[in-house]
């Protein structure tokens, strides 16, 4: 089974959680078998490992989620990077182009479209393999239609021409009023989820079609050119022939606090009480400071370095255009190479706790309006500072001036304490040479 799964947005419905570089599917609240907190996206992948275990997994995604995929998901997954957004029709051209050109997929094989963070069981991926066989068996596009829980106002709507669990496609209904999906869910609509499937052959062909483009790197090259359009519209919508999978098993759209904490197993995330008198209340804390909750109801409590969020669950829906508001500097990145979390900062200084895993490096660079002080909290180093090389462990501190040419190799798993002094703090201060 070939799989594109679409990953995009910012998530901040899901504030202080998610930002700009974590995106709400790489927040870690689901328990796994290990015990140990597994993301939406790590939750998936292993979903589909443990259905189709030779699955080829391709996420369409941004540059600037790279980093947490390849660090919650290794270098096994395939990732077609978005130049810059697009909306969905170019994002799955341009993935289309990647398994062909790239990961060299025969273009009679079928593929399956989806969003990378529904909330879903086992059976949705037994599903998706039978999609897949349906489109390997035919030569249009195939559709999975969710069975609707309630009158949804969030999702357009597939109207099919009988209740089969296989039928044709009448038609498509934009986003209803309640009333009307009322109506809509009587005559047997199903929701649409965003799921697709048909043979790499003909998507390729519609791609060019539409882009002009005929190959991935030249796709690449000229993505900023392209129009942003979904791919319901430039495609879906469009096709005459249609068929659409019934689908009744668990499904669920996790995209804010309120539905969020319904799937969640547990009440507490992290370093948190409440006391007997609160009810349906979630914390969720990634701070090293305790968060404590009394007679409360129907709330969520969310705390990361990026702030705190204290909301009623209802409510806590329509956060984004208060997040909009909010000056954020990124506070906690996970990367390819680790992670690291902003402490403190001052006016003159900034705090930084990095994390290096096992065999990966910084880039060798240096700064011109800075210095830097790093003091090794645990595990084991390598650094080259102006081109000497020394190894470093637990304890040992290494003053940076400004000017000098610096990296560090983790030996083993290691953690800095990273303290920026300087009057001119900045991201873009970063000269970056071969070593």
């Amino acid at each position: 089974m070939n799989i594109i799964l679409l990953s995009g947005g910012s998530g901040k419905r899901l504030w202080p959680l998610s930002n700009d570089v974590r995106s709400k599917q790489f927040i870690k609240i689901f328990k796994n078998n290990q015990g140990d907190y597994d993301s939406m996206v790590q939750r998936v992948y292993r979903q589909i490992k443990a259905v189709d275990s030779d699955a080829r997994v391709t996420i369409a995604t941004s540059k600037s989620q790279v980093s947490s995929i390849k660090n919650q998901l290794g270098a096994e997954v395939g990732i077609s990077i978005e130049p810059c957004r697009r909306d969905t029709f170019p994002a799955i051209a341009l993935a289309a182009f990647y398994l062909a050109d790239v990961q060299q997929i025969e273009k009679d094989e079928p593929v399956v479209v989806c969003p990378v963070d529904p909330y879903v069981d086992a059976s949705y991926f037994e599903a998706l393999k039978e999609l897949s066989d349906l489109a390997q068996n035919g030569d249009g596009m195939s559709l999975m239609g969710i069975e609707p829980t309630y009158p949804s106002e969030k999702y357009g709507y597939i109207i099919p021409n009988s209740a089969d669990k296989v039928s044709k496609v009448v038609t498509f209904k934009e986003k209803p009023t309640e009333a009307v999906a009322r109506e809509y869910i009587d005559k047997g609509a199903l929701w649409n989820g965003g799921i697709f499937a048909f043979k790499l052959s003909y998507i390729l062909k519609i791609a060019e079609e539409l882009t002009g483009f005929d190959n991935y790197k030249d796709l690449y090259d000229n993505y900023a050119s392209l129009t942003k359009i979904s791919f319901d519209y430039a495609v879906v919508e469009k096709e005459n022939s249609l068929r659409v999978m019934r689908f009744s098993g668990q499904w669920k759209d996790l995209g804010t606090w309120n539905t969020l904490t319904e799937a969640m197993d547990e009440t507490i995330i992290g370093n948190g009480v409440m006391n007997d008198e609160c009810e349906n209340v979630h914390i969720i804390n990634e701070m090293d400071v305790p968060v404590l909750a009394m007679g409360l109801k129907d709330v969520v409590i969310s705390a990361s370095p990026d702030g705190i969020l204290v909301s009623d669950k209802a409510q806590s829906s329509y956060i984004k255009p208060y997040v909009d508001k909010i000056d954020q500097r990124i506070m906690f990145a996970e990367t390819s190479w680790g992670s690291f979390k902003i402490i403190d900062v001052e006016a003159d200084s900034l705090t930084v706790k990095v994390m290096l895993k096992k065999g990966n490096s910084m880039k060798y660079h240096s700064h011109k309006h800075r210095d830097e002080i790093w003091t090794v909290v645990e595990g084991e180093g390598m650094t080259v500072v102006d081109g000497v090389e020394e190894k470093v462990s637990i304890g040992n501190v290494i003053r940076l001036p400004r000017g000098c040419k610096h990296t560090i190799k983790a030996l083993t798993d290691i953690r800095l304490i990273e303290v920026q002094c300087g009057q001119e703090i900045s991201v873009e201060d970063k000269e970056v040479f071969d070593l």
